[in-house]
């Protein structure tokens, strides 16, 4: 977490007001999604400079132009939402994992945005999501949804678990994949030199393209081609 204490070291009269403020819309219900979100954008950036970390979007024109989707990444690391929230031009949640919702800092972020933290080993809690995920994507609500479950810490995938695309399933919206290269540097490794992370927006599926094909199917797929732009990416 070397990089972390970098980020606030760098921004030490930025940081503690923002993180005031953060907790503030935290607690807030008066604060829109959008407004949320440029606050989320305007800390990130601001730490992204100070931790000598560079995002660069790649694809951005497969972004749907409607809100109502859901992005499916490769996931690497910690850092991996807060690269989103650098570049990405549209607000979002995220659904992510029991065990990394009270990690501090991340957990403000969380609850700012809104997100779902989904317990594995209780399926009636995590089907209550699915079908509050499923109802808000149809209200024009945006999300990342991680299929792997766990942490690569590398630039390479694991398996995609098809039960995590039924919320997209059920609401019929675009699925975006999405390729990460190099998320896992910032937040999982002790250096701090600087590092460029990479979002690659890949073409995104809509409903008529896998209305008739089976979740297991749309994970293989999905995976496949977040493999290939990255093999593709140690091409270059």
């Amino acid at each position: 977490m070397n990089r972390i204490i970098l980020m606030v070291l760098k921004n030490l009269f930025f940081a503690p007001f923002w993180f005031i403020k953060l907790c503030f819309y935290c607690r807030a219900k008066k604060y829109t999604e959008q407004q949320r979100f440029d606050l989320l954008k305007k800390g990130t950036k601001k730490a992204n400079k100070g931790g000598r970390v560079i995002i660069e979007a790649i694809g951005l024109d497969n972004i749907p132009k409607e809100n109502g989707y859901i992005m499916f990444p490769n996931h690497q690391g910690l850092y991996d939402v807060l690269a989103f929230l650098d570049v990405h031009p549209h607000p979002f949640s995220v659904i992510m994992k029991k065990e990394v919702e009270d990690i501090p800092f991340l957990k403000q972020i969380f609850i700012c945005m809104r997100a779902y933290a989904i317990d594995r080993e209780d399926v009636r809690k995590s089907m209550k999501i699915i079908m509050q995920v499923t109802k808000e994507v149809k209200e024009g609500r945006n999300f990342i949804i991680f299929a792997e479950g766990t942490r690569s810490k590398g630039n390479f995938t694991r398996e995609f678990k098809g039960g995590s695309f039924k919320s997209a399933m059920n609401a019929k919206c675009p699925i975006v994949p999405v390729a990460l290269i190099n998320a896992f540097q910032p937040f999982d490794s002790n250096k701090i030199d600087k590092v460029i992370v990479k979002i690659q927006y890949l073409k995104p599926l809509y409903y008529d393209d896998y209305k008739n094909m089976k979740s297991v199917e749309i994970a293989n797929y999905v995976k496949r081609v977040i493999d290939q732009a990255l093999k593709e990416n140690e091409e270059i």
